[in-house]
C-alpha cells in the first residue's frame, strides 16, 4: 500500500496545501486543496473518500474535483464519513447556494456522488481494484471528527492518521492494539500559541509529548507531524526537534521515550 501526501498544511500558501492523502490510487482521505495537484486522470480514478470531518481545509476540494471529473466515471464517487459531516456538507456546501447538490444531479438515480455514513469504532471494507480496510477511530476536536487506520484488506501494518484532534486518550489505546507501519499526527501550533491550541482543540509539541507518552511500546514506526500551520512550521519543528532528540520540550514537557519524528512533506510518498 502507498500513501502519497497531497496536502499537509494547516493553510495555504504558496507550496503549501491543506490535508489530503491519496492511498494506492483509488481512496482519498481528506479533500483538502492538496487535490487539485491531480491530473483529470488521476482524479477520475478515485472512486472513494473518507472525511475525518467538515473543515473546510479538509473538504475544499471535493466538490471542485467532482465537477472536474464527473463525466469521466461512470459510477458516483462514494464519500464516507460520519453522518454529521454528511449532514454540514449537504446543508452548506452541496445546497444549490454554494454549489449544486451533486447527490441529485443529473439525476437521483444516476447522481455523481453518494454520500455513506460510519461511526467511530467501525470497521470498513473499501475499494475494488485494491481493496483495503479502513478503521474509524477517535478524535477530539470542535466538531464530530475521526481519525484512521488503513491497511490492504490481505492483511499487514496500519498507516494511521490522527486527523485534527486535542489530547486524546481513546485514540492511544487503540493505536496501541494496532500493527503499526507509521502515524501521520497533527501539531497545529507552537507551544507559544499553546492557548489558542487548547481552545480550537489543536495539538502543540507540549501537548504532543504528553500524547506521545501514552504509546505502549516505544514506537518502533517514524512519527510524521502534519497540519502546521505555514507562519509557524519552522518554530514547530524547532520545538518538536527538541522533543525527539532529547525528549524535553521547551523545558517542561519530558518524555521517557525518544522517538523518530519527522515533518511531513508535501509530495511524500510512505511505503505501507
Amino acid at each position: 500500500m502507498q500513501v502519497r501526501v497531497l496536502g499537509c498544511s494547516g493553510a495555504i500558501a504558496r507550496d503549501c496545501r491543506t490535508t489530503s492523502f491519496l492511498v494506492d490510487d483509488d481512496l482519498l482521505v481528506d479533500a483538502g486543496t492538496g487535490v487539485g495537484d491531480l491530473t483529470l486522470d488521476e482524479m477520475a480514478a478515485i472512486d472513494d473518500v473518507v472525511l475525518t470531518h467538515s473543515h473546510l481545509d479538509h473538504v475544499a476540494a471535493l466538490p471542485l474535483m467532482i465537477d472536474a471529473v464527473a463525466s469521466q466515471r461512470g459510477a458516483p464517487l462514494r464519500v464516507h464519513a460520519l453522518r454529521a459531516t454528511i449532514e454540514a456538507l449537504r446543508a452548506h456546501v452541496f445546497n444549490n447556494v454554494i454549489w449544486p447538490d451533486f447527490a441529485n444531479i443529473p439525476s437521483q438515480d444516476a447522481p455523481f456522488v453518494s454520500f455513506h455514513d460510519f461511526a467511530v469504532g467501525e470497521t470498513l471494507r473499501i475499494g475494488t481494484r485494491a481493496p483495503k480496510v479502513v478503521e474509524v477511530l477517535p478524535a477530539v476536536h470542535t466538531v464530530p471528527a475521526c481519525g484512521f487506520a488503513i491497511r490492504p484488506e490481505t492483511g499487514g501494518p496500519h498507516w494511521v492518521f490522527s486527523g485534527d484532534t486535542e489530547r486524546n486518550k481513546p485514540f492511544w489505546e487503540r493505536v496501541n492494539a494496532l500493527d503499526v507501519a507509521a502515524l501521520v499526527i497533527e501539531t497545529a501550533f507552537s507551544d507559544q500559541e499553546a492557548a489558542l491550541a487548547r481552545r480550537s482543540l489543536h495539538l502543540s509539541p507540549a501537548t504532543l509529548a504528553h500524547e506521545l507518552e501514552q504509546l505502549a511500546h516505544g514506537d518502533p514506526f517514524p512519527i510524521y507531524i502534519t497540519h502546521t500551520k505555514p507562519a509557524e512550521t519552522a518554530e514547530i519543528m524547532s520545538q518538536i526537534d527538541a522533543l525527539a532528540a532529547t525528549g524535553r520540550c521547551g523545558g517542561q514537557a519530558a518524555l521517557s521515550t525518544r522517538h523518530d519524528i519527522r515533518w511531513l512533506a508535501v509530495g511524500a510518498v510512505l511505503a505501507i
